[in-house]
Order: C-alpha cells, then structure tokens, then sequence
C-alpha cells in the first residue's frame, strides 16, 4: 500500500477527532453568523490545489464528487441543531454527531482505498477534497439559514438592547 495513502488515511482520522473536538467547545460558546460562514471560505483556498496538474479532475468526477458530498451533507444538516438559552443562539449538542462524523469517515477511507487501486493519487486527492467542500458547504448554508430564522424570531420576541 502506498505509504502517502496511509499518511492521508491517518490525517483524515486526526482530523475527524480535531472536528469533534471543535464541535464540542462550539457548544459551549453563542453562534455567530461569522463562525458559520467562515470555514467554508478558508476551505476554499484549497481549490488551489488544482492549479498543479497532479491534482485536476474531469467534470465528471467533479460531479461525482459534489453529489457524493452534498448526500453526506444531508446527516451533518439533520444533526446540527441551535437552541436559544440566556438570549443567546447556541448550538445544540448531537449524541449521533460522533457516530455520523466517524462514519462519513469510514466510508470516505474505505472509499479511497478502493478508488486509489484505480484511479491516481492526486486524482483521489482532488476528487476527496472536492467531496469535502461539497459537504461542507451546504451544510453550513442551512445552519447559516437556520440561525438567521432563529435570531430573527429571537429580536421579534426579545428585542436586544444596547446599554453602553
């Protein structure tokens, strides 16, 4: 096996629980519309990895791989919830988050090994960090949407006030 599949392998892991890790302390502290919207925007400074021809992919695998992401996004939006406590918007603490996350990670190392049997390295590369921004990004668009509904209700009922 190809000592780069098993490296990619392993970060993807340290990753999941970095995730989770985040996950955690996020529901400690108020959700802000920055804190929703940002992730997305430096993911995609990764797109970058297209420029070298290592890492390009067809349109059909860009399909591919949005569709594939967009699926696994679905879970992610079914499990990211926001409560209203002390007239604050956090969010809520998901007990099947960990099995969904560890999951899509299952699936998406299972994936790679079988795919990297057929398709090149950087190619696999592309078409994961592509399936990635494919998930992130729908999933943060609904919490996005469903944090301003939230914070829209929230002034109507108990309008903020600014005592300075």
């Amino acid at each position: 096996m190809n000592i780069m599949l098993i490296l990619s392998s392993a970060f993807a892991i340290f990753m999941g629980f970095f995730v989770l890790f985040i996950r955690m302390k996020a529901s400690l502290k108020p959700v802000s519309s920055k804190k929703i919207i940002l992730p997305p925007i430096f993911m995609s400074t990764g797109a970058l990895m297209y420029v070298i021809p290592f890492f390009r992919i067809s349109p059909l695998q860009i399909v591919e791989a949005l569709l594939v992401g967009f699926i696994f996004s679905i879970l992610l939006i079914k499990t990211s919830n926001f409560e209203v406590r002390d007239g604050d918007i956090y969010l809520k603490r998901s007990k099947a988050f960990i099995f969904i996350l560890f999951g899509l990670l299952g699936i998406r190392i299972m994936a790679k090994l079988i795919l990297s049997t057929a398709i090149d390295l950087g190619e696999v590369s592309g078409m994961f960090w592509m399936l990635a921004f494919g998930m992130i990004v729908p999933w943060r668009v609904a919490m996005f949407i469903n944090y301003k509904r939230i914070e829209a209700n929230l002034s109507i009922v108990e309008p903020k006030t600014n005592l300075t």
